[in-house]
């Protein structure tokens, strides 16, 4: 099945006979390792000759550790079998800190450089593991949750050189997956992970960690060229944009001017396709910016109210102008709504245009009919306002 247009890698279908036998080798390896996380014991009847014996003690070794690799390969959304996984590793990262055998010959040093080594292996041979999944299930959150959990651990147990390694190539590794599906928001969030774990203080040697800001706002500019449907994208940049400006120290102009930008930009993408709906949502984020709700928290905290104002009745006109070209746009007419809305909100009495508010409304019930009832109601409370 294919997701925004990237087709997904399957296997192929055998017969009928062929998949029963992997759901029974599925049944078994599920039962094995259970049996050996749990202490319990096996019935003859489920195994083969090689598993009919009775554990007597939780087994956190590698070779369960294999186990619930290959049952994760037939099944990655089985999410007990992934925290039975970092039991296992916790386990194997314990014995390898601590059963280094200390000899008259070996110096501290060396003992500590052999134990990281051990580690290092063990979180580089899962990482491996975790990428094969994800490159045939990259929506499957109990995948993208475990590679979080390898890579704190890769913090608490190695050295900050050999972590920070680990956490460049998630970096640069989330950047290809995204590249092949841009709008995978799983992609997304965890890039925003990785991006913040590097800035913290943790991964960095030196006092100050060094800011990736300004690189990840370049980065949703690149993303959004290549294809402006995509939410994940804004709402990064959306995220990104007011702290970018505070670290730059920005004056009010320069707020001004990137509100600007912003604006432009997206006008330019909402006369290209005026139903994409990743667009309205972050146009109505723009929008924001002019609600004196939200304009401590925007991009341009000081506009004065006159420029709010300037800037609402703008957007007004624009999409009325929009209006004669698309008429059917839900969108259009939703924006008009809300921004005549804001209007009414700052200067206590409705727009010149507000006479058409009427006409929109019934628009916009008649192109949205699931949300009827929702727009019922704001009819009723614009009315009675």
């Amino acid at each position: 099945m294919a997701s925004h247009g990237v087709p997904r890698v399957t296997d192929a279908i055998s017969g009928g006979e062929e998949e029963l036998k992997k759901i029974d080798h599925y049944k078994e390896l599920v039962n094995l390792v259970q049996a050996k996380v749990y202490n319990l014991l096996v019935e003859p009847c489920c195994f083969t000759s090689l598993t009919l014996i009775q554990i007597k003690e939780r087994q956190y070794t590698r070779e369960v550790l294999l186990l619930t690799s290959k049952l994760l390969i037939f099944n990655p959304e089985y999410y007990t079998i992934w925290n039975h996984r970092r039991r296992i590793l916790q386990n194997l990262f314990s014995l390898a800190k601590s059963s280094q055998a200390i000899s008259e010959t070996n110096s501290e040093l060396d003992q500590v450089h052999a134990c990281s080594k051990s580690i290092l292996d063990l979180i580089t041979e899962d990482l491996h593991f975790g990428f094969s999944l994800l490159r045939k299930f990259p929506k499957c959150y109990w995948i993208w949750n475990h590679r979080r959990w390898v890579l704190r651990q890769a913090s608490t147990y190695l050295t900050i050189a050999e972590a920070r390694s680990f956490w460049d190539g998630e970096l640069s590794l989330v950047g290809k997956m995204l590249t092949l599906d841009n709008r995978n928001f799983h992609g997304w969030g965890y890039r925003r992970i990785v991006v913040a774990a590097l800035e913290s203080k943790e991964l960095n040697e030196s006092a100050t960690a060094k800011s990736m800001v300004k690189g990840e706002f370049d980065y949703t500019t690149r993303m959004i060229g290549t294809s402006m449907s995509n939410f994940s994208a804004w709402h990064n940049r959306s995220k990104l944009i007011p702290r970018l400006l505070d670290e730059l120290n920005a004056s009010d102009a320069e707020r001004r001017q990137l509100l600007n930008d912003e604006l432009t930009w997206i006008q330019e993408g909402l006369y290209t396709d005026s139903h994409d709906q990743s667009l309205w949502f972050y146009h109505r984020t723009l929008m924001c910016t002019f609600d004196p709700t939200f304009t401590s928290r925007s991009m341009a905290p000081n506009l004065k109210v006159q420029d709010r104002l300037q800037y609402i009745e703008s957007e007004i006109e624009k999409l009325v102008e929009m209006l004669e070209d698309d008429e059917d746009c839900k969108w259009i007419y939703q924006s008009l709504i809300q921004l005549n809305i804001l209007y009414r909100d700052i200067t206590g009495s409705w727009d010149p245009r507000s006479a058409a508010l009427q006409t929109w409304m019934i628009s916009l019930k008649r192109l949205d009919p699931l949300r009827q009832e929702r727009w019922v109601d704001l009819e009723k409370r614009m009315n009675n306002s």
